[in-house]
């Protein structure tokens, strides 16, 4: 009987001691997710970013060529610089000549669409940045859930003996500190 109980204490006692390491584990396991969750957004934000913005310089580009074309089109004419070869109704309609010259004179400037391009990436620049406060904010959370799961008794004794330790807190480089300098990409 006494074998009995001991032995069912051992097992208890090595149940209990598996499920601490594998708890131990899993937090581990989590922390390293938390940091390759990070990584990628940095990477994302790393080709998003100069992507989007080179779009938006190119769309402003063909843009003002556009404007520019259309205003050397749009100059103010004269009634007397347009001659019947330009009026389509010439002969049959005696008003359009004047037609033709108020429609050149009321059309109104095509609708700058390059905020447009602007407003998508504010936006994107805004998510990415959120995806990232959130992921280094779960990252903090794994670090401190897995240390405080090594230090407090009687699991300290558990991961000491599997040679678990603390985790080191993730600090930032220099270079992932830096906002990416949209200015500077948009003068690129």
């Amino acid at each position: 009987m006494m074998y009995m109980i001991i032995g069912a204490v051992v097992v208890l006692l090595l149940l209990y001691i598996a499920g601490v390491f594998n708890g131990i584990s899993k937090r581990r396991n989590q922390i390293e997710n938390a940091i390759s969750s990070l990584d990628a957004l940095f990477i994302q934000r790393a080709e998003l970013i100069p992507n989007l913005i080179e779009t938006a310089k190119q769309y402003m580009a063909f843009e003002k060529e556009t404007l520019t074309k259309i205003a050397e089109l749009r100059k103010p004419i004269n009634l007397s610089d347009i001659t019947e070869s330009d009026n389509p109704y010439a002969g049959t309609d005696p008003t359009g000549v004047a037609l033709k010259a108020f429609m050149l004179q009321a059309e109104a400037y095509p609708e700058l669409e390059s905020n447009q391009q602007f407003n998508y990436l504010q936006r994107q620049l805004t998510e990415c940045e959120e995806q990232l406060s959130a992921g280094r904010r779960f990252l903090s959370a794994s670090i401190t859930d897995y240390n405080d799961a090594i230090v407090v008794f009687p699991k300290n004794l558990i991961a000491n003996v599997f040679g678990f330790k603390k985790y080191q807190w993730q600090y930032a480089t220099t270079e992932q500190r830096k906002a990416v300098d949209a200015k500077a990409l948009f003068n690129n």
